[in-house]
């Protein structure tokens, strides 16, 4: 039986947007870990037996695995698309690495798509902001749209506009919560955490800095694993662009080690 979506990945993204969506009955999936297939089949997803059963006859396929599998993903699955499926690769990747994914899809008769994912998916779901890239990025938009996302923007026809945006915005993003472990580090040390909290507060009134702080420190320690393997993608941008990534090395230092210690916890 086709499906309208193939699901490649059921981790936070996938799941969620399924159920958020809707898509019991209309979407299959695939997941190289047997509890996120059974995850797929409480949510009324059809866990395929494999990936070529998920993809089989399913005119749009979301990519939503980690930064590092993802153009591995795309090389070992592109032979078992459907001629002229969408494959829309939302992982968090260097522009080079979407390129060569495309040419791995495009090669077996897919058409890629380079798909931005801008904030997290909770609690946004099906409106969080989507970016799309690449010469089928319009006819993605209007499969994507009847699936229910909202927020949906082409930004470009050549792989990589899209993935650009993302990687260079999440040297911001996430430099920020690296930034704030190292602050927070050096601050307990001397003592002085309060006092330094307050002058932010000070500075900037927006959200007081104990509480962006915490949440900055949260989300490093929760997902520490994966935006460290972002970041290695967005410092291979970066080089790409002749600009050193300083302290874009130091935020996947400081991601991967408050990851290890969220899990010593």
């Amino acid at each position: 039986m086709a499906h309208a979506i193939a699901l490649i990945g059921y981790g936070e993204a996938g799941s969620t947007f399924a159920r958020a969506g809707g898509w019991a009955g209309r979407a299959s999936g695939w997941d190289l870990l047997p509890v996120r297939c059974d995850a797929m089949a409480r949510d009324g997803i059809d866990a395929a037996a494999s990936a070529a059963d998920a993809l089989k006859g399913a005119p749009l396929v979301l990519s939503l695995v980690t930064a590092d599998a993802a153009l591995s993903a795309a090389q070992g699955y592109a032979t078992m698309l459907s001629p002229g499926a969408l494959w829309c690769d939302g992982n968090s990747v260097a522009p080079e690495t979407k390129a060569a994914a495309a040419r791995a899809v495009e090669a077996s008769g897919g058409r890629y798509v380079d798909m931005a994912i801008l904030a997290p998916v909770n609690p946004t779901q099906l409106a969080v902001p989507l970016l799309l890239a690449g010469p089928a990025a319009f006819d993605a938009e209007n499969g994507l749209r009847a699936l229910g996302f909202t927020n949906v923007r082409v930004v470009g026809d050549e792989v990589g506009q899209a993935s650009s945006i993302k990687m260079i915005r999440s040297v911001m993003v996430k430099g920020i919560e690296a930034l704030t472990a190292e602050m927070i580090a050096a601050a307990e040390a001397a003592g002085v955490a309060d006092e330094v909290l307050a002058s932010l507060d000070a500075s900037e009134k927006a959200i007081p800095w104990a509480q962006k702080a915490a949440y900055n420190l949260e989300r490093m320690h929760t997902h520490g694993v994966r935006r460290a393997a972002e970041m290695e993608e967005s410092a291979k941008t970066l080089l790409s662009l002749g600009v050193a990534p300083v302290m874009t090395r130091g935020t996947i230092y400081r991601q991967r080690l408050a990851a290890e210690k969220g899990s010593e916890a």
